[in-house]
């Protein structure tokens, strides 16, 4: 399994990490250590988690997944192997399970979040702690489009800085980094480091597959170049739609089908399915089934730092480490281009 350096860090990564999201809801305790195993076995050494998984998001299963990972984690003793990734929530006034209604991303939640999540997950620091999403007033979640009047009192970034590093001072966090961020948040969080004396964030976790290349053509690309911020790509295969299973069987199991109340609109727009439905036509038309072009296509872009992968079997985390070690061929990647130019970033 390759692996990359993260941002400037010393974290080295393999370039597929295991997502676990699914821990704690589709998947059980048992599930979730066989996956952990199986991962490891084929080379991944980083693990994502958040503290409001599993999705979707309950008051009775909040913390679970990171629960299964410290039980994994005390059972085997491998903590050293892994590159342990997890994320504090964002302001959300729907999730008041999460330290109450008013939760946001001052000192006082960091480091309660911080505290928690390193109790279950039974280790004592935290390779990397992200921001789930930001404080502030931002188009996410399928919204892609600024609404100043939108605007709501936030925590500053730089205090939300200032929090994180005291617990890098104390040694419960390693590095930082943010998701669900914009090109605008990625500068500005480096900007306020470099003024505070803060940490540097190190990544950004943000949506990006096949049918939302919104990274490319924000300019968060050349952003995260030129200030050695890594890109962590989440669902690489749009929530199961880039599979194609949805258009064999709009009933097929699956997050979109077992919660189809809970999801953004975006993963079911119609531009997405045409997207798709071209998008597996080009795969099959070359050999390969179309989750298995679309992870190909997401592990070999240059900017990303690693890929988060999900799965709900041990049949499908197979099939998505294997997509590892196939390259595309120059036509191929053209058809993509082709395909994209038609449907640009329908599911952003």
């Amino acid at each position: 399994m390759e692996r990359k350096q993260l941002g400037m860090t010393d974290l080295v990564v393999s370039k597929v990490a295991l997502g676990t999201m699914t821990f704690g809801e589709q998947n059980t305790e048992s599930e979730a250590h066989s996956q952990l195993d199986y991962a490891l076995e084929r080379g991944i050494n980083f693990i994502d988690t958040a503290e409001m998984y599993p999705v979707m998001a309950r008051a009775d299963t909040q913390g679970s997944t990171e629960r299964y990972i410290g039980s994994w984690l005390k059972k085997t003793g491998r903590r050293s192997d892994v590159i342990l990734a997890t994320k504090i929530a964002g302001p959300n006034v729907n999730m008041p399970w999460i330290r109450g209604a008013n939760h946001c991303l001052d000192a006082t939640n960091i480091r309660a979040a911080v505290e928690d999540s390193l109790r279950r997950l039974h280790t004592d620091y935290i390779d990397l702690y992200q921001i789930h999403w930001p404080s502030r007033n931002l188009p996410i979640f399928g919204a892609n489009s600024f609404n100043p009047q939108a605007e709501r009192p936030a925590v500053p970034i730089e205090e939300t800085l200032g929090a994180l590093n005291e617990m890098v001072q104390a040694g419960t966090i390693r590095y930082v980094g943010v998701s669900n961020e914009s090109a605008w948040g990625v500068c500005e969080y480096i900007k306020q480091a470099e003024m505070q004396g803060l940490p540097r964030i190190a990544t950004v976790q943000n949506l990006y597959n096949l049918t939302a290349r919104g990274f490319e053509t924000s300019l968060m690309d050349e952003a995260c170049y030129r200030e050695g911020v890594s890109l962590l790509a989440y669902s690489p295969l749009a929530f199961g739609q880039l599979t194609a299973k949805y258009l064999d069987d709009p009933q097929a199991r699956g997050r979109l089908t077992v919660f189809p109340q809970n999801w953004s609109p975006r993963y079911v727009r119609p531009s997405v399915l045409a997207a798709t439905a071209e998008y597996a036509a080009l795969a099959r038309a070359h050999g390969m089934k179309p989750a298995q072009m679309a992870l190909a296509w997401c592990y070999s872009r240059w900017f990303v730092g690693s890929t988060i992968i999900g799965a709900t079997n041990l049949e499908q985390l197979k099939e998505n480490i294997d997509a590892a070690d196939v390259v595309l061929s120059s036509e191929v990647m053209a058809g993509i281009d082709g395909i994209h130019a038609k449907y640009t970033n329908p599911g952003q």
